[in-house]
């Protein structure tokens, strides 16, 4: 079975797209890291002048920006290491078995690395 490579390129690029947009709502690049390294950003709010309350809802919201943000990147990762598959003509072999990952899966999931007998590993 061939796989369509140039078809889930595309797919692989709109999600990194949509995903590296979604990053950016929530966090920012660590300008003192030398690669592509994220970190979670807060509300912008004088938490020294406010109150216990709004300390705590910024925290809050910290948290799950933090929490989002490792989710997002995790996928983000994928994508370009598929993308890096794609290119160097490893796309679609499974990374465990070496067999073929089934069409339907990668249909589910373009940056799947596994076939689905190897799905838990």
């Amino acid at each position: 079975m061939e796989i369509d490579t140039i078809k889930f390129k595309e797919k692989l690029e709109t999600e990194m797209e949509t995903l590296h947009g979604e990053m950016q709502k929530i966090a920012r690049v660590n300008p003192d890291s030398e690669k592509e390294d994220w970190e979670a950003k807060g509300p912008d709010l004088n938490v020294l002048q406010a109150d216990q309350n709004q300390r705590a809802d910024v925290q809050r919201e910290y948290e799950l920006n933090n929490t989002l943000l490792k989710d997002i990147e995790t996928r983000y990762n994928g994508v370009k290491e598929a993308l890096v598959r794609i290119e160097d003509g490893t796309y679609g072999v499974c990374s465990v078995g070496g067999e073929q990952i089934e069409l339907d899966r990668l249909e589910a999931n373009p940056a799947a690395t596994t076939c689905k007998a190897h799905l838990s590993e």
